[in-house]
């Protein structure tokens, strides 16, 4: 973790020497607010917050929130190309950096083969699944670290849809109970789930059958005879240098399960992702379904699984090229 500590302690000391900021003309619901109490509490209004005015609680969440504030300057000053990301006050904003990677960034990260394999040729310079009616909503796993889990079935029910079957949310839930190599909420690896899935030939059912609870509970099996989604195989691949070649997988298979540094999208309101994300410290399991390459600044298109009031109405944007946020570190397709 010596990378990552790294970035946090300059991040630390830059926001000990700065005053709190907004950053300004972001087109997110998620808009900047002062560090003042009316605004404290103004989120906490905004985002349900229940910790009473007089208590240590409120004042612990107050520290947290003016302290979010100072690293928005630090992490918008780097924002100054075109179509940037920009930071500032989400529904993570009282919580200190250390409790948001708890709870939220529980993935484990496996290494993968380099690619070996051909690329596509002509690609076409924009593809996004969701174009085509396979991607899932943007689901929200709550306080409980099963992005690995979200990722696996995102791409499972979205290959499924692909091959002509009606799509339909599947079990996460299953997923996070079952996966015995996983610790449940407690954080997974989406290769090791994929292998348990390829292994056992489990048939995951859908989540109206299994529905997801934000906790991890004992295993409910089902019969052999109960239908569900079986999965065949699937590769993974480190794509570091290789990104037109994750490209063309993406065009090629389906939405990709993608594993990143995720430590500051505590703060991610909207915008393309360029900076702040390292590579080889991933720590947060997404899904990729999509890319453009047509503007300035190319990008991925990446759901992810804090809800729809998080970024870009639950997506994130990630520059295409050297790696941004280890992107292309582990990147997995499913086949059925």
């Amino acid at each position: 973790m010596r990378g990552y500590q790294l970035f946090e302690a300059v991040l630390v000391t830059v926001c000990t020497l700065v005053s709190p900021v907004c950053c300004h003309n972001v087109s997110s619901e998620e808009t900047t607010l002062n560090s003042t109490a009316a605004d404290f509490d103004s989120f906490r209004a905004k985002f349900q917050r229940i910790y009473e005015v007089s208590g240590d609680e409120y004042n612990r969440r107050r520290l947290f929130y003016q302290n979010a504030t100072k690293r928005h300057m630090y992490l918008n000053s780097f924002s100054t190309g075109p179509q940037s990301a920009k930071y500032g006050i989400n529904q993570f904003s009282d919580l200190s950096q250390k409790e948001f990677r708890d709870l939220y960034l529980r993935a484990i990260y496996d290494r993968t083969p380099l690619f070996s394999g051909l690329s596509l040729k002509q690609l076409p310079a924009k593809f996004d699944w969701r174009d085509k009616a396979v991607v899932a909503p943007v689901q929200n796993q709550q306080s409980c670290g099963s992005c690995w889990a979200f990722s696996v079935v995102g791409a499972i029910q979205s290959v499924q849809a692909i091959g002509g079957s009606q799509l339909e949310q599947l079990s996460v839930q299953q997923i996070v109970d079952c996966s015995y190599q996983n610790e449940g909420c407690d954080g997974g690896s989406t290769t090791r789930a994929l292998k348990w899935l390829k292994q056992t030939s489990v048939k995951l059912v859908t989540q109206s059958e299994y529905p997801y609870k934000a906790k991890t509970g004992i295993c409910h099996f089902f019969s052999q005879s109960h239908g569900g989604v079986v999965i065949k195989n699937f590769t993974a691949h480190d794509f570091s240098g290789q990104e037109e070649a994750m490209m063309g997988q993406l065009v090629e298979h389906g939405p990709l399960a993608a594993i990143v540094d995720a430590v500051s999208w505590q703060d991610y309101l909207g915008g393309i992702i360029q900076h702040h994300c390292s590579s080889k410290w991933s720590n947060h399991a997404v899904l990729v379904v999509g890319y453009d390459t047509t503007g300035e600044i190319p990008y991925w298109i990446v759901q992810n699984s804090w809800g729809t009031r998080w970024g870009n109405e639950g997506y994130v944007y990630i520059k295409i090229g050297g790696n941004i946020c280890g992107i292309a570190d582990s990147a997995a397709a499913v086949f059925l």
